[in-house]
């Protein structure tokens, strides 16, 4: 029998961390919530389980007990924070895979604030350089997860990395959430993912699209 992977959501009660914690513990996982709101993770966890009630979920009180125990680590925190979250969990997290989610957007929104020629992705790889980071959910709104389709089509989720086996097993995390998954390329590929998210949200505040939005890839 497979073994169960562990996730570990830090940041789990974020609106993102939110909808990906919730999306994935309906899946074959072992769900590990950790977030600084002790209250609000526990609200979380009533979430979960009244939905869910074979739900593996659990809170865990602290990033560093999460990242120990998990095989995939969610980094459901702004670009601000990667870096702290990075400092915390570093000497728990060689080899295992690390989701960034982060879009390094500035307080306006009006602009990126990493660096031309990198990516949030990209400096959470040289933070933590005996991990496997891969990109993804970046693309995606919190509103979307579980029930992601806009007039009837489904929406994508763009992923990218370095490791290839990294990302075959984040590509059927991510079809546990309900979007139909995408890889994009080797990890330089989120820098053209950060930015496209940047501009549709720049759409979406231009157009009043209030986040119901997403991306689909179309051929014939």
């Amino acid at each position: 029998m497979k073994t169960k992977q562990a996730v570990a959501v830090i940041g789990a009660t974020g609106q993102m961390g939110w909808a990906i914690a919730k999306a994935i513990s309906k899946g074959n996982y072992r769900t590990l919530l950790f977030s600084t709101d002790p209250l609000k993770v526990q609200v979380l966890l009533n979430d979960i389980t009244t939905e869910n009630l074979s739900a593996d979920v659990e809170i865990v009180h602290g990033a560093l007990e999460a990242c120990w125990e998990a095989d995939i680590i969610i980094a459901a925190v702004p670009y601000t924070s990667e870096k702290d979250v990075a400092e915390d969990i570093r000497q728990v997290t060689n080899q295992k895979i690390v989701i960034s989610v982060s879009n390094p957007l500035n307080e306006s929104y009006m602009g990126l604030v990493t660096m031309p020629g990198t990516s949030a992705a990209e400096e959470l790889q040289k933070l933590l350089p005996n991990t496997k980071v891969i990109k993804a959910f970046n693309t995606t709104f919190a509103n979307y997860f579980g029930q992601p389709f806009i007039n009837g089509q489904q929406v994508d989720c763009f992923i990218a990395g370095n490791d290839e086996d990294a990302l075959e097993i984040v590509y059927d995390l991510v079809k546990v959430t309900g979007f139909n998954a995408v890889i994009a390329g080797d990890l330089s590929a989120s820098r053209i993912l950060e930015s496209m998210q940047f501009l549709l949200m720049q759409l979406s505040m231009q157009k009043n699209y209030q986040t119901i939005t997403g991306r689909k890839i179309l051929n014939d």
